[in-house]
């Protein structure tokens, strides 16, 4: 694959909790060193005014550069926000009212752990990619985790695209890029004193 044009596109998920201060820079440094998909808005809190003003600050950044930005979970908020669609974490359920509700212009994303049936679902009830993770070992969430495998038969079966994420490195990364259209890249660079270069020696790693 040394044709950039075959090579996953990169899917930005922000830190749970950031800085509206700082954050936004980081996150212009990325999408300007590094050609980003899709930026997805994930912070932790239940605050609707906190994420209303993380969300404007995010947009600001993503749109002056044409780069779509989606929400986790937050449906209602889509629209009130001007965002760009949503990512939901309840495997294929909420899709099909999703849909409806947001229109066929949304981008719609369904995270389905390592469940193929509800990733399968997902995409028959018009869902614009299937998110599977964590890819790699963490200590988080239930112990589920999505192989190479899964993303070996999804390539091969199935034309919804998908994303690979959750405790990412650069030997997965390797073993990945043939199998999965986007990388969903978050934590792994955050921590780090220099996330766009972070990111950027992440991706390099998809050059094998």
């Amino acid at each position: 694959m040394s044709d950039a044009q075959d090579l996953p596109q990169i899917y930005l998920i922000s830190p749970a909790e950031f800085d509206l201060s700082t954050y936004p820079a980081l996150l212009a440094a990325c999408l300007d060193s590094t050609d980003v998909g899709c930026v997805r808005l994930a912070l932790g809190t239940k605050d609707e005014t906190r994420i209303a003003k993380a969300a404007d600050a995010l947009r600001e950044v993503t749109h002056a550069r044409d780069v779509a930005l989606v929400i986790d979970s937050h449906l209602m908020m889509v629209e009130r926000l001007g965002l760009d669609g949503v990512h939901l974490t309840d495997g294929a359920r909420s899709v099909k009212k999703v849909r409806k509700d947001l229109g066929d212009d949304a981008i719609v994303g369904s995270y389905c752990t390592n469940s193929r049936h509800d990733g399968m679902t997902a995409g028959e009830l018009g869902a614009d990619y299937v998110s599977f993770g964590p890819v790699g070992v963490t200590p988080l969430g239930d112990g589920r985790q999505a192989d190479l495998e899964l993303f070996e038969w999804w390539s091969m079966m199935i034309e919804v695209p998908v994303v690979a994420e959750g405790a990412l490195n650069a030997d997965l990364i390797r073993a990945l890029t043939p199998h999965t259209d986007f990388f969903g890249i978050g934590d792994e660079i955050w921590g780090q004193d220099d996330p766009a270069k972070a990111l950027a020696d992440l991706c390099r790693a998809m050059q094998g």
